[in-house]
């Protein structure tokens, strides 16, 4: 599955250090506006604890996490949808991205320029906003050029059911509000807009509030925080607070000193793999096993996928020659102990090509490809 997340925000605001420490990378994190140009791709493990039990169960010779992509995209600022700064490259490389992580700067610091000279989330954000809404208010009206005269002259079926989505977008956006919560449109409008007209604004977005190490533990406390949660909320959008100096430290740990750093944060697990796991999850990503001595593996697959697509992510031929599916739930294993007592209890099912694959399935593909 090629879909990823593109980190964007102001300049100065953690994007790059936040970059850093999810792949344990080394871009230029620099306290000046621009310091990254063009976007830097980095592929994360994604956490999963299944995988790990699995692999202490089957003992392989090699243990392979499900993958997810991040870019790092230049810092926009005001003008961004008329070219000002990189905007022009700002903006064609969240088109790239399937989904938005958008980090907010939530720390007062003195020694850190930020290009408005004062810390306001909401401004931020309302900033960001606004060039995403601009840019697709400009698409949004070359479309309904094109279509107008399709869907009052021709009476053109397709037509006329995209005016009826394009005229709402249209006022929303030119009030430089997201697509992604314009009130006038049904789920089943907001389904095909998604599909078929490719808007900034309308990508699914995570907010990441970067908060101050000293703020990190007493998040209720912290009204940077409590702004940006409270916008996410009313977006319904979810808002994952980090330090992202925290963050980057904890990415230099491994084992025993990382859970004893994470413990003395009082936290189980770090900012950053809730991130992960949110970013995964929020593109309706997810994940099935396999498991053998040679390898234990978690593979990403689309929810809804079928049993043979999901064979397919393995290998084209296992898709082709797809035959049936040996499945048992992830939980049912953990339940009863061994894939024996997973099979004596009844729980190993014969799936066939209609089947859809299950966020932890574990799997084994029966395929025959004749030459």
């Amino acid at each position: 599955m090629a879909l990823k997340a593109g980190i964007v925000g102001l300049p100065n605001v953690g994007k790059s250090t936040l970059f850093n420490a999810i792949t344990n990378s080394h871009v230029e994190a620099a306290n000046y506006p621009f310091a990254t140009i063009k976007p830097n791709t980095g592929v994360v493990s994604v956490p999963d604890t299944r995988l790990d039990f699995l692999a202490d169960m089957f003992h392989p010779k090699k243990k392979t996490p499900a993958t997810f992509e991040f870019y790092d995209i230049a810092g926009l600022v005001k003008g961004a949808s008329k070219g000002e700064g990189l905007g022009n490259q700002f903006l064609a490389a969240i088109r790239e991205c399937d989904a938005i992580c958008e980090v907010v700067r939530c720390f007062d610091s003195n020694d850190i320029i930020h290009v408005e000279n004062t810390v306001n989330p909401a401004r931020d954000i309302e900033t960001i906003d606004l060039e995403l809404a601009m840019s697709d208010y400009e698409a949004v009206n070359n479309r309904i050029a094109k279509l107008e005269p399709k869907a009052k002259i021709a009476k053109d079926k397709t037509a006329i059911y995209e005016m009826a989505i394009l005229k709402p977008l249209q006022t929303w956006l030119g009030e430089g509000k997201s697509a992604r919560v314009c009130p006038e449109l049904s789920h089943e409008q907001m389904v095909y807009a998604r599909k078929n007209f490719f808007l900034l604004s309308m990508k699914p977005i995570i907010y990441v509030a970067n908060v101050a190490d000293t703020d990190y533990a007493d998040l209720e406390n912290c009204a940077y925080y409590q702004t940006v949660r409270m916008i996410a909320d009313s977006q319904g959008a979810e808002c994952i607070p980090v330090s992202c100096e925290i963050e980057y430290e904890i990415s230099q740990l491994e084992g025993e000193e990382k859970d004893e750093f994470l413990a003395s944060l009082g936290a189980k697990e770090s900012g950053l793999d809730k991130l992960i796991k949110a970013a995964y999850h929020l593109l309706a990503l997810r994940t099935f096993f396999t498991c053998g001595e040679d390898e234990c593996r978690a593979w990403t697959f689309k929810e809804g996928m079928s049993a043979p697509e999901c064979a397919g992510i393995i290998h084209t031929d296992f898709q082709k020659g797809f035959i049936k599916a040996e499945v048992y739930d992830f939980e049912d294993l953990k339940a009863l102990g061994s894939e024996s007592a997973v099979k004596e209890a009844g729980k190993l099912r014969q799936e066939g090509k209609e089947y859809r694959m299950k966020d932890g399935d574990v799997c084994f593909f029966r395929f025959n490809v004749t030459k």
